[in-house]
């Protein structure tokens, strides 16, 4: 059997998400991949149009995966229970798997992945976590964009050795995920442009 005889789309996508969190996602080429397989380069192009799609497909893989995680540690959990086990998952995922993480953070075309299954579980658990706190639109967007810049934030800091204080990394974290959970109870009324 020959080495491209066993080439899909997932295998592929599979091998670039490991190489990415070997190498690093902005490490990923088409040359690197073909070489791990023992193949051309040309020979992907039956499987993948190009990088980019490549790169999306490996998103996609990690964006489920992610949600996939914190779905089982928020399961059954409400209000600070289901934050800090959101937040706890969402760390981990981000420092053991960081190639793959870094693939959730690119922009894709909002049109690839409308229906996809991972995005509707994504805005399922998340905005359900957050409507425990009593939020609705406009403020359900506004927290989770809340969230999302501090995880991220703590996280490429953390994984980059951004941190040089003396105290333990783990004691900030725990701080910051009470101090969000004090600001969703106390979430801010948006004032009303009603004349």
């Amino acid at each position: 059997m020959s080495p491209r005889a066993g080439l899909t789309p997932d295998r592929l996508t599979e091998a670039a998400a490991d190489l990415a969190d070997e190498i690093g996602f902005e490490n990923i080429t088409l040359a690197a991949l073909a070489k791990r397989f023992g193949v051309k380069d040309a020979s992907l192009y039956s499987h993948v149009r190009n990088l980019q799609d490549l790169r999306t497909r490996l998103a996609l893989l990690a964006g489920g995966e992610m949600i996939d995680r914190i779905a089982v540690a928020v399961a059954g959990r409400a209000g600070k229970d289901a934050l800090t086990a959101f937040a706890g998952a969402y760390r981990a995922y981000a420092l053991e798997r960081p190639g793959r993480y870094a693939a959730t953070q690119i922009r894709i075309d909002q049109s690839l992945i409308a229906g996809t299954p991972a995005l509707h579980r994504t805005v399922e658990i998340t905005y359900g976590m957050l409507r425990a706190y009593g939020l609705a639109e406009p403020d359900l967007t506004d927290a989770v964009r809340l969230l999302r810049a501090t995880f991220h934030g703590y996280c490429a800091l953390e994984s980059a050795g951004g941190f040089g204080a003396p105290r333990d990394v783990q004691k900030s974290w725990d701080r910051a995920v009470d101090a969000l959970h004090v600001a969703l109870e106390n979430w801010p009324q948006e004032e009303s442009t009603d004349d």
